[in-house]
């Protein structure tokens, strides 16, 4: 499903957000090899830059800077900055587990997955235990962040942030639910994270600045649209506020 909503990015991500005083990439004369691991992670099985994508015949759904695939019963939400009327993030829902999806400028031979992983680790130290450990995208944390349940009660959520280093891009997945710890739970998640393709472009952007996403302005085949309990494959209008679904079949 694809439903547009306000952004709701957990409080610390405000102190996520990579950060460097390196000069913008234009300035960097050297160039990394297509797939190379730039920061102790090989992207050959993605997730991909659009000039070394596979022809494997997936239905992806443009979002400007990033492609994401669709899998059978995910739902897609955009994450929008009102005041900028800026989409700033991409969350993938599935069953009870979720991936959020950042994506950022980087300079163009080396990864910045090692220092943004460095800034998490030091805003959530006091809010528990923070561990780096191995997993299928290379080096990740381990965290829990604080959350209000339904009944009031202050509860302590467990968060993955995974971290991928492409050339002049950085795409950070922040795992939630069921999947931030459950393997088979993760899996058709990751599926979709390693699958999707960034589209970096040539202007010239300082590391650490966002890249730009948008809304899509129209459905691919394989992706159907459903709202008010009806389905079809239209293009999609400029969205008003308000949720805004597309199914994935």
């Amino acid at each position: 499903m694809f439903r547009r909503r306000r952004s709701e990015q957990p409080a610390p991500d405000e102190v996520l957000e990579p950060e460097s005083t390196s000069a913008p990439d234009s300035a960097v004369e050297a160039v990394a090899a297509p797939g190379a691991s730039l920061s102790g992670f090989d992207r050959s099985d993605g997730p991909y830059d659009v000039d070394d994508v596979p022809d494997d015949g997936l239905t992806r759904l443009d979002l400007g800077g990033l492609q994401v695939p669709g899998v059978d019963g995910m739902e897609l939400r955009l994450e929008v900055d009102e005041a900028a009327d800026q989409v700033v993030a991409v969350t993938i829902v599935h069953g009870d587990s979720a991936v959020q999806l950042t994506l950022f400028a980087a300079p163009r031979s080396d990864g910045i997955w090692d220092d943004v992983r460095g800034e998490i680790r030091a805003g959530l130290a006091s809010q528990g235990l923070v561990e780096e450990a191995p997993g299928e995208f290379g080096t990740e944390l381990h965290a829990s962040l604080p959350l209000t349940g339904p009944d009031g009660r202050s509860l302590m959520q467990p968060v993955r942030f995974v971290g991928v280093d492409g050339p002049r891009w950085f795409l950070r997945g922040l795992f939630s639910g069921a999947g931030a710890r459950e393997s088979a739970a993760a899996a058709p998640l990751e599926a979709v994270l390693r699958a999707s393709v960034v589209v970096r472009g040539n202007e010239a952007m300082a590391p650490g600045d966002p890249l730009p996403l948008h809304v899509p302005t129209a459905v691919p085949e394989g992706i159907t649209r459903k709202e008010d309990g009806t389905e079809g494959r239209p293009t999609l209008p400029p969205p008003e506020r308000g949720p805004e679904i597309t199914e994935i079949r």
